[in-house]
């Protein structure tokens, strides 16, 4: 049983410690873990499709990109809000701003 009352499993890996040992773990772990992976991969896939665009850098699920002042924000969100093939059927929107230096919207 884990701490919330829950059935638990152990791994061995690198712990808080910097050693080497057995980890507990639980399915909702597990399930974030997964999400968080497949939001990564999303994140790549939609870096892939700013083909036009000089990425600054990026902080979680968050874009900062330099483009050329033509180039509308609608057409960025488009972009980024492509459905990669592996994950058809999943509907996928971006949105944005624009501004002349970054800042948490």
């Amino acid at each position: 049983m884990n701490q919330f009352g829950g059935e638990s499993v152990t791994y061995e890996g690198i712990g808080a410690t910097k050693k080497w040992e057995r980890i507990e773990s639980y399915g909702p772990k597990f399930v974030e873990n997964i999400v968080q992976a497949i939001a990564r991969d999303i994140l790549c896939y939609a870096m892939k499709t700013l083909r036009h665009c000089s990425i600054v850098m990026h902080i979680h699920d968050e874009l900062v990109i330099e483009a050329n002042p033509r180039m509308s924000l609608d057409a960025v969100c488009e972009l980024m809000g492509r459905t990669p093939p592996w994950a058809d059927g999943l509907i996928l929107e971006a949105a944005g701003y624009t501004s002349l230096y970054y800042k948490k919207d």
